[in-house]
């Protein structure tokens, strides 16, 4: 069919009438699809039960460093672990910070530490007249409830195939005091899946902020989430990058196991300088004497090191890869040439983000809820939930079977036809 800004008003009118009758016929079937949350699905959890085998009763619960994992202590986590998790982050072991079970949680410390006590000497943020970050969007709709829940203003930066806009990046950090850091997925970015060049990563290492309190938080969500073997991409680290550039102390890299074993019952660390580590650990005393050590056992014994990690991943990959192509493969079928909406193709994550004709996102996802199809709000991917074009919309197709996402793919589709042909009507 030809694209759909060609058709005559008799034209598109036939075909709202035809689309229409194939909306009803869905709508009487009384679903129930969710694609609204990149959650693993029941297939993934399952490859992760054993870790529930590796401690009993009987087993050996002292660390390789002697540390009996039962008891208090050991603030920074036991050395496998650190080891396993800074393998994780490319990075030395002593650069690495172990914490709870979610890096969620790791970077809200992070940004409540700073607003209360400062970074390094410097002014608390909550006693500064305006702190600003930036926001590449679309983005990451969590890390955008983290700084609006402190009252951040949030700037919108432009994501590009290669990562923020580091011309405006550069230009604003080094212009405006009041920027005290920038939220980042460097890999398989949250939704659109794309990747940082090695030149985006150089260019943050060398970034000159006008505060010295500026720092890159770094979520490396994705780090080892490759949907294909012989195809993956691969960045620059960053904190070595720094290191090199003379600005050792500017990034924060926040890395979990959340989406490798049990979401919510993982282990999460944050890799930095030891300069912002010492200062972590100084206030992390104040709130705990030492993260679950046997959870952080349980994990080193079940993955044993890093190559245990990529062979486990491979399994995940082989889940989530035919889902994600099976939505391809619906997109690419029904909205091909039809100039109503283009989407991203990524290589690895859990998102596929989809951009709309302006204006029509929220329809979009109203629309396929009148047919049963749960997705996450237009917007999200937003600061303060707005969407200045209201066109994009994140595809999260990890938690449906495949049977079920071809029929969710074909609700989500004929939404974005109706809509569309809508808005062309009314042009």
């Amino acid at each position: 069919m030809k694209p759909y800004t060609q058709l005559s008003k008799e034209e598109l009118k036939a075909l709202k009438n035809d689309l229409e009758k194939q909306f009803k016929e869905i709508k009487k079937k009384g679903l129930k699809l969710d694609m609204s949350r990149g959650k693993p699905s029941k297939a993934q959890l399952d490859l992760s039960n054993g870790m529930m085998d590796v401690l009993t009763s009987d087993s050996d619960l002292v660390s390789s460093d002697g540390v009996d994992c039962r008891n208090y202590g050991v603030m920074e986590g036991i050395s496998e672990a650190r080891k396993l998790l800074a393998d994780m982050s490319e990075v030395p072991e002593r650069n690495i910070l172990i914490y709870g079970n979610s890096s969620l949680s790791v970077m809200f410390d992070t940004v409540s530490r700073a607003m209360t006590h400062g970074i390094m000497g410097n002014t608390p943020w909550g006693k500064l007249d305006k702190v600003k970050f930036l926001c590449p969007v679309p983005g990451y709709d969590r890390h955008f409830a983290i700084t609006e829940y402190f009252g951040i203003e949030m700037v919108n930066v432009p994501l590009l195939p290669t990562g923020p806009d580091m011309d405006m990046v550069e230009k604003l950090v080094s212009q405006d005091a009041s920027i005290k850091g920038i939220w980042c997925v460097p890999k398989y970015s949250n939704p659109t899946g794309i990747s940082y060049s090695d030149e985006t990563v150089r260019r943050f290492a060398r970034l000159k902020p006008a505060a010295k309190d500026f720092r890159i938080f770094w979520d490396n969500a994705y780090s080892i989430h490759h949907l294909y073997d012989d195809d993956r991409d691969v960045i620059l680290e960053l904190l070595n990058e720094c290191i090199k550039a003379g600005n050792p102390d500017m990034v924060f890299k926040f890395i979990s196991t959340s989406k490798v074993s049990f979401p919510g019952s993982g282990i999460a660390a944050l890799a930095a300088s030891e300069a912002n580590l010492e200062e972590a650990k100084r206030h992390m005393s104040f709130q705990t004497i030492g993260h679950d050590k046997l959870n952080q056992l349980r994990h080193v014994r079940f993955f044993k090191d890093m190559q245990g990690m990529y062979n486990h991943m491979r399994k995940h990959a082989d889940i989530l890869r035919p889902k994600f192509e099976k939505v391809q493969e619906v997109l690419e079928r029904e909205l091909g040439g039809l100039e109503i909406g283009s989407w991203t193709h990524p290589k690895g994550g859990y998102f596929i983000s989809f951009d709309a004709m302006e204006g029509c996102a929220k329809a979009i996802v109203a629309k396929a809820k009148e047919a049963g199809l749960v997705m996450t709000g237009a917007g999200a991917t937003y600061p303060y939930g707005k969407d200045p074009k209201d066109s994009n919309i994140r595809i999260a197709p990890s938690f449906p079977t495949v049977e079920e996402l071809a029929v969710a793919a074909e609700i989500f589709v004929l939404s974005v036809k109706l809509v569309s042909v809508d808005k062309l009507l009314k042009a």
